[in-house]
């Protein structure tokens, strides 16, 4: 059913596999601008809103844990198994729990990448499922 074209009054039509698609690109550009969107300047490390939201105390932790979920919400909506969806659930809780220590858990929030982990645990299952699919 990769082919199949849906019609919604008024948005037009399209195809289910370029959607299928998009919704990966847009979920891997959150996870790029959570992880990995900003250079340290003079050095090579990267990091994202989940490192610099993480300094406000509190509320910065809570919106980046809820921002890595719809990621794993999302991977579940396009078919990722449990013990995928498992694995990127406990990216994302030793993340929030290790990101709330004030510090050391923003530095943990710049090393451990958890969305970007998430996105390469989604992909190697949607190249997997590919591939299966082939020998169907």
């Amino acid at each position: 059913m990769p082919y199949t074209r849906y019609a919604y009054p008024g948005h037009g039509s399209f195809d289910a596999a370029t959607s299928r698609r998009d919704r990966i690109a847009r979920l891997d550009a959150l996870a790029t601008l959570l992880d990995t969107a900003f250079v340290l300047p003079g050095t090579n490390v990267r990091f994202g809103l989940d490192g610099l939201l993480g300094l406000v105390p509190g509320i910065g932790d809570v919106v980046t844990t809820a921002m890595s979920l719809y990621i794993v919400h999302e991977a579940r909506e396009l078919g990722a198994p449990g013990h995928v969806i498992a694995r990127m659930l406990a990216n994302v809780v030793l993340d929030g729990i290790v990101g709330a220590v004030p510090v050391v858990g923003d530095i943990f929030d710049v090393m451990w990448r958890a969305n970007r982990r998430n996105m390469r645990l989604l992909q190697d299952w949607l190249t997997h499922d590919a591939g299966a699919a082939a020998w169907r």
